[in-house]
């Protein structure tokens, strides 16, 4: 019996309930930050180790990791705007309550008869 057959397991599966992917422009800047993010702190690295060494590229790099920060910060400013501004065109999906229905039909049963008294 040691032979038995195994269930054969799936390679890939599929989860019912996962997160939904990111639009297109949301994820192309999210991408775009986490690769300029990458590099600032690559910079930051090198300036770091550069500034310990006393190597005269020292202080350019140390230039060029400080504006890469100030550049690094706009990008993930730019990824919340994207994301917001595409919720405003794309994500809002306008559906009333039930309180708001209720609301809405008692007010059709008493317009008739409202028109029916002023007459």
């Amino acid at each position: 019996m040691e032979h038995e057959a195994r269930p054969v397991r799936q390679l890939w599966v599929e989860d019912e309930k996962g997160r939904r992917r990111m639009p297109d422009p949301v994820r192309a800047a999210a991408v775009r930050a986490v690769l300029i993010t990458s590099v600032t702190l690559i910079q930051a690295m090198v300036a770091f180790f550069c500034s310990i060494a006393g190597s005269w590229l020292a202080f350019p790099v140390t230039v060029m990791a400080v504006g890469s920060t100030v550049v690094a910060t706009w990008s993930v400013l730019d990824v919340w705007v994207t994301r917001q501004v595409w919720r405003q065109r794309n994500g809002v999906v306008s559906e009333p309550s039930s309180t708001a229905r209720k609301l809405r039909r008692e007010r059709r049963h008493e317009e008739p008869a409202a028109l029916s008294e002023a007459a």
